[in-house]
């Protein structure tokens, strides 16, 4: 990737700013991004555990979205809303409640299927594919959150030029001139690719190339897997 230019190398004002990842004040930054995407999604998350019933919850149900909610507003509270610099002094908190995050699903889908494979088990079919839908998204929303933070040293590492090696190859890392600008991916790239991995369960535009990148998407393809084939169709076979 080439290093980000300077603000006299670029005179294309406003639009030339928001491609740009360097900040005048505190250095490289992400272009564009901001925290409360990310944050937004996180308050997702935490709705869709909150609907889940308490016997596929760790805990009372409403324990680990309290949790959560509490690392968030820490977060929120001593991290700045534009990701910059700083944000790298507070980059383990966003580690933690992504790893929590992570943590409480994989409890979810063990009881889940804990609670298939239980004979005589009364949980409804019903309560299982709404179960099973629910630990699907979120999957889908960590492991998003997780590409974001881990490829090239995260948000903000990306934008030195001292970046670690890429994890994920994009196709616009491949041909840079089908951008105007220069690009780095942002959230949405990495939850568009978390997305497709759990649809597909293999790798779609975007190629896996360390082996932690192959790794969580083999582990995101298998929870995948899990919830679509085994607990959906289990829960099908109740409601018919």
């Amino acid at each position: 990737m080439t290093a980000p230019q300077s603000n006299a190398d670029n005179p294309d004002g406003a639009e030339g700013d928001a491609a740009r990842c360097e900040d005048p004040l505190w250095g490289f930054v992400s272009p564009g991004e901001h925290r409360w995407p990310t944050a937004l999604t996180i308050v997702v998350v935490i709705a869709l555990q909150l609907s889940l019933p308490s016997k596929l919850t760790l805990g009372p149900d409403w324990m680990m979205p309290l949790i959560e909610g509490a690392v968030l507003a820490t977060l929120l509270v001593v991290g700045p809303i534009r990701l910059d610099a700083r944000s790298r002094d507070v980059r383990w908190i966003s580690l933690t409640l992504i790893g929590i995050l992570s943590a409480a699903n994989a409890v979810t889908l063990g009881l889940l299927i804990h609670h298939l494979l239980k004979p005589g088990d009364l949980t409804d079919g019903r309560t299982l594919v709404f179960s099973a839908f629910t630990v699907w998204a979120t999957a889908v929303l960590s492991f998003g959150l997780w590409y974001w933070e881990l490829d090239r040293g995260g948000p903000v590492q990306r934008c030195f030029p001292d970046h670690g090696p890429p994890d994920f190859l994009f196709p616009q890392m491949e041909n840079p001139s089908v951008t105007k600008q220069r690009w780095t991916p942002i959230f949405v790239d990495y939850l568009y690719l978390s997305f497709t991995n759990s649809t597909a369960f293999s790798p779609t535009d975007v190629l896996p190339l360390t082996r932690r990148a192959k790794s969580l998407m083999a582990l995101q393809s298998m929870i995948s897997l899990a919830t679509i084939v085994i607990v959906g169709a289990r829960a099908v076979n109740i409601l018919s």
